[in-house]
């Protein structure tokens, strides 16, 4: 995990769990929305903590990490999680007792030469892409959560 990911996250309070962040920005709902969702250059290191999962957004002026938290979502409130590979990423759909959230992540395999490869070295060096290492570990455990509750 970046050292950088990992101190922000401890610093607002919560336990971050080792080599469980990635890259994601919200998934569009639509073609339409893809358009927009395909210039919008918005974001975030998805953390997975202790007893919840923190997002992180990134500063989309000059692409370092902001010292600050766009959701917290406790394990508790979870009811499913499922994933689905969509063209060159995978997608990501949280039910909770009240909402769906949808987020996207960039697949590994093309990650070094793409958005999240370029975030992800900015904190680690440029030959280690923590997003591409942690990836497979993280969408895991989050399947894992939403068949907790189930």
């Amino acid at each position: 995990m970046a050292n950088e990911v990992k101190k922000f996250v401890q610093e607002l309070g919560y336990q971050p769990l080792e080599d469980r962040c990635i890259i994601i920005k919200y998934a569009p709902e639509n073609l339409s929305e893809q358009f927009v969702a395909f210039f919008n250059s918005e974001f975030y290191v998805l953390q997975m903590c202790e007893h919840e999962i923190v997002l992180l957004p990134f500063n989309t002026t000059w692409g370092n990490l902001r010292k600050d938290i766009s959701l917290v979502l406790p394990y508790e409130d979870i009811q499913s999680v499922e994933l689905e590979d969509v063209k060159l990423n995978t997608v990501i759909t949280i039910r909770t007792r009240s909402d769906t959230i949808r987020l996207t992540t960039q697949q590994a395999e093309l990650s070094d030469l793409r958005s999240s490869g370029i975030y992800a070295t900015i904190y680690a060096g440029f030959f280690k892409n923590w997003h591409k290492e942690n990836l497979e570990g993280t969408l895991a455990a989050l399947k894992r959560q939403g068949t907790r509750c189930v």
